[in-house]
């Protein structure tokens, strides 16, 4: 049985904890400096959190969060950046509500058709930058940050009138998409609905884990992050490795919007939800590439941004939580370097403990009445009378 490793956990549980305690300080200093109170606003914001209605909101959000923010997790285990989270997962949105207002058919065959043009779409959008990477050493992060414009440009041209657009008013839509194209949704009375892509969410985080933790793939892809030589000497094609992660990150990025569009506007328009991508990518460094880690850190995201309307009826401004959010970014960066060269330190101290000991450098073989040495001797004597 492996033994458990406290100073693990703690080294695990210290980055994320500083972050948000450093983040709580610094907002506190900014409502200080505004002449509020610094604490009022976190009051209000957790009691928020007895309300059901907001609990569902809370989760609802959370699920887009926490699969935007599996797509960047699975670049970091490749020591990959993918920026390009926000245009994957808006032009898979585009594209699969087009072909939802397009197509009718059983919902047995239109929503697993829809996750996969979703799905293939995002996959196809970082693929180009994967192949740029793979085969004329472009940098993913310039790629993806230029690919995000160009979806942006992209996901204009194909919502014009002229072509899948459907103007009303002042917005433009790609059109209601047929219902048997709509995911179901748990009704909970006066509480909302629970949208049913949260369960799609839990289920691609235990696939996460498990094919990075329980695979060869996952090994495989581990091994390429940690060093692309070691690898390659172990026989692991490198490059092919580089491009499967892109096409996988950007497969997962692709669903991130379905939660909202499958079980809210089954529609895309101008007002669809924006900068999920972006906001990913905290919330992966604040989960640690866990994928119970990256749960935490998106129902906090989401406690932060839905919780915040409150402050607005209280006299308080919003942009608090868009503040602290930021902060915690920040924070989790820095505290993350420090924990990390605490954990080197402690290391190399428990190793020169050990060697100062004799638990590596024995002296058993100089027949001495070490920790080992009688016994060591008296192996060495029947050895050698057999």
């Amino acid at each position: 049985m492996k033994k458990f490793d406290k100073e693990r956990v703690l080294l695990a549980v210290a980055g994320p904890a500083i972050a948000l305690v450093v983040a709580v300080l610094l907002t506190s200093g900014v409502l200080l400096a505004s002449g509020k109170s610094p604490f009022e606003p976190y009051a209000i914001m957790l009691e928020q959190v007895g309300f059901a209605d907001i609990q569902v909101l809370i989760v609802n959000a959370a699920a887009g969060y926490y699969i935007a923010a599996l797509a960047v997790a699975i670049g970091f285990r490749m020591n990959l950046f993918n920026i390009g989270v926000e245009g994957q997962y808006r032009l898979a949105a585009m594209v699969t509500a087009v072909v939802g207002a397009k197509v009718a058919l059983p919902a047995a065959v239109q929503l697993p058709l829809l996750i996969l043009v979703a799905a293939l779409t995002g996959a196809f959008w970082a693929g180009i930058a994967g192949v740029l990477k793979v085969t004329r050493g472009v940098s993913e992060v310039v790629a993806t940050i230029m690919l995000n414009s160009i979806a942006t440009a992209v996901i204009g041209y194909f919502t014009l009138p002229s072509l899948f657009g459907v103007q009303q008013g002042n917005n433009k839509t790609t059109g209601e998409m047929h219902e048997s194209g709509w995911f179901p949704s748990i009704d909970l009375g006066a509480a909302g609905e629970l949208y049913g892509f949260v369960f799609v969410a839990v289920a691609l985080g235990i696939a996460y884990w498990v094919v990075l933790n329980r695979t060869r793939f996952g090994f495989d892809l581990r091994a390429t992050g940690a060093s692309e030589s070691a690898a390659a000497a172990s026989g692991v094609n490198a490059k092919r490795m580089v491009l499967t992660a892109m096409l996988l990150s950007g497969a997962i990025a692709g669903l991130a919007g379905l939660p909202t569009l499958l079980n809210d506007t089954h529609t895309y328009s101008l007002s669809f939800p924006s900068s999920l991508g972006f906001t990913a990518i905290g919330i992966a460094l604040l989960g640690r590439g866990s994928p119970v880690g990256i749960a935490f850190a998106a129902l906090l995201w989401a406690f932060l941004d839905k919780a915040s309307a409150e402050l607005d009826y209280r006299g308080y401004d919003t942009e608090i939580a868009v503040i602290m959010q930021g902060l915690i970014v920040i924070a989790v960066v820095v505290s993350y370097e420090a924990v990390g060269r605490w954990g080197l330190r402690r290391q190399q101290q428990r190793v020169g403990k050990e060697l100062a000991a004799g638990h590596v450098l024995g002296a058993s073989g100089k027949g001495t009445s070490g920790p080992s040495g009688p016994s060591d001797n008296g192996n060495q004597k029947e050895v050698a009378g057999r």
